[in-house]
Formats: C-alpha cells, sequence, structure tokens
C-alpha cells in the first residue's frame, strides 16, 4: 500500500484504519480531520526518503503507530489551553492533537532542525493556526519568558526516560500544569520514588487496536 499514489483503495485503507481505530479507543475523528491526517502522513512518507523522521514505513502501520496512538492521548487531557510537545520529530503527538483539539494552542520542540523544518512546511500545507515549531534544546529554554511557566501540558512520546522528561518539563509548566508521558509496556519500571515523592500520579492502559501492543499516559502533577 503507497499512499503517494493517491490511490483511492490507499487512501480508503488508511482512512478505515483510522476511523475504525479511533472508534475503538471511543474518539470520533471527523472525515476532515482524517483527510489533514492523510495529507500529513503522506509528506512523512514523502520527506522519510530524504532526512530520517521515522524508522515506520508501512502505511498501515504509520496510522496506528502514529496517528491512532497520537489521538488516544486526547482521551486523557483535561480542559488545557496550551500545550508544548517535547521531541515533537514528525509532529507525534503534537500535530494529531491540535487537528483534533484545534482551540488549543500547540508549541512543537525539537533539536533537530530538519525536522523542524518539516514541522514548519506540515503547519503551513495543512492550514493549521495558533502552533509553532521550535528548533531548540529543551533546557535552552527554561529561562526564556516566552515558554518558562506558560503551559498547561507538557506532552512526549518516547522522548527520554520519565525521571528526566519531568526535569525537563517542569520549568515550563503554569501553576496548575500537568506533565503526559506516553510510555510503552516497561512503563512502571519508569516510576521512581523521587517521582512519587514530587508529583501525583495517575496512569491509564490502552491498547493500539490492531497491534495490541499495550501503552499508557502517565499523567503528573506537581504536589503542591
Amino acid at each position: 500500500m503507497i499512499l503517494n499514489d493517491l490511490s483511492e483503495q490507499s487512501i480508503r485503507e488508511f482512512k478505515q484504519r483510522i476511523k475504525i481505530g479511533s472508534k475503538s479507543l471511543n474518539i470520533n475523528v471527523l472525515d476532515h480531520q482524517v483527510d489533514i491526517m492523510i495529507l500529513h502522513a503522506k509528506e512523512l512518507m514523502t520527506w522519510n526518503k530524504k532526512i530520517n523522521l521515522t524508522a515506520i514505513k508501512e502505511p498501515l502501520l504509520i496510522a496506528e503507530k502514529h496517528f491512532i496512538d497520537s489521538i488516544a492521548a486526547v482521551s486523557f487531557l483535561g480542559n488545557e489551553t496550551c500545550l508544548m510537545d517535547m521531541g515533537s520529530g514528525g509532529g507525534f503527538p503534537g500535530i494529531p492533537i491540535k487537528i483534533m483539539k484545534p482551540a488549543l494552542k500547540v508549541v512543537l520542540i525539537d533539536s533537530s532542525r530538519k525536522k523542524v523544518n518539516f514541522l514548519k512546511y506540515i503547519i503551513r500545507i495543512l492550514h493549521l493556526e495558533n502552533i509553532d515549531a521550535i528548533h531548540a534544546r529543551v533546557e535552552d529554554l527554561h529561562e526564556n519568558e516566552k515558554y518558562k511557566n506558560k503551559f498547561d501540558a507538557v506532552i512526549s512520546r518516547a522522548f527520554t526516560e520519565l525521571l528526566n522528561f519531568t526535569a525537563l518539563s517542569s520549568p515550563f509548566l503554569s501553576n496548575n500544569g500537568a506533565i503526559y508521558a506516553m510510555k510503552g509496556k516497561h512503563a512502571d519500571q519508569e516510576i521512581t520514588p523521587v517521582i512519587l515523592k514530587k508529583f501525583n500520579l495517575q496512569t491509564n492502559h490502552y491498547q493500539l487496536p490492531f497491534e495490541k501492543s499495550d501503552r499508557y499516559m502517565i499523567k503528573l502533577s506537581v504536589k503542591r
């Protein structure tokens, strides 16, 4: 299956995978939202031939492991208005979250200039508003007044181990902000006494609907 040839069957299969997979997670994705994701996926595959955006190349796996997995995050977010996606790479989970929650302000951070160039291009061609991609090491933004304590949520997907992620994320959180870490089956091994002492922890489990692999959303809020 190749998305780039725009064959009706390829597009239909990809769209069906997103719709069925999301519904199994009790999330309703509208047709126009899937169409936007398809355009994102096509460009991801095209750019991936030149720069390393994803090791996953098969379109239906991209649909599940990138898009459905990112969409799953929407179930666990609260009423946040401003979200930072740390280590966004090809735009996951930030861009699918933005597509699902258009009113949410989103900032994508990545230390790779080539990836940020891709993210800026995707934001432009998808006509997404109130979203930006920043080329930076997150540590270098900790004292930047534009970002310090400005986010209701900081999210990442397999970016770094949990304790390090909390250290990188905390300077960006607003007073009642939360850290969201998307993890695989060994998530519990990253929950340390140091984390439990400093943060309120909530762990939610879900499964990718087709390959049935376990995923966890770990939500952390600073104890007051």
